[in-house]
């Protein structure tokens, strides 16, 4: 059988630190200092973790550890400059993101290219079926 390796849309806490390098409890104790960590719970009450919550856990780690910032100043950072444009101002960059005088929204390359594999996983299974 053919290996159709596809990004995992959830990721256990055990996967997420190995991951990121960062210890559970640490992960478990950023959720209550980051509003921006909130991982969802499985049926088990486990925690399942996004792509974007490994995002906003790695850009924590790196205000935190290479940064040096306090936590209360990686708070802030995290609200001047969130992830997800859904609750800022359009022409505000975020972290991830630089600014862009055009007025067009760019697409970041990294969600283009998950989308096409995506896309091509679904055209394979199709055809398989």
């Amino acid at each position: 059988m053919k290996d159709l390796s596809i990004k995992k849309l959830y990721y256990s806490i055990s996967e997420v630190s190995k991951i990121t390098g960062m210890e559970q409890y640490v992960l478990r104790y950023w959720e209550t200092e980051f509003e921006q960590l909130k991982p969802q719970k499985n049926r088990a009450g486990n925690r399942i973790y996004t792509n974007k919550d490994i995002q906003v856990i790695l850009q924590i780690k790196s205000l935190l550890r290479d940064k040096k910032y306090t936590i209360e100043g990686a708070k802030k950072i995290l609200e001047k400059y969130p992830l997800d444009k859904n609750n800022s101002n359009d022409n505000e960059p975020t972290l991830f993101e630089s600014g862009n005088s055009s007025g067009v929204k760019k697409e970041k390359p990294s969600l283009k290219k998950d989308l096409e594999e995506i896309k091509s996983f679904l055209l394979d299974l199709q055809s398989k079926l």
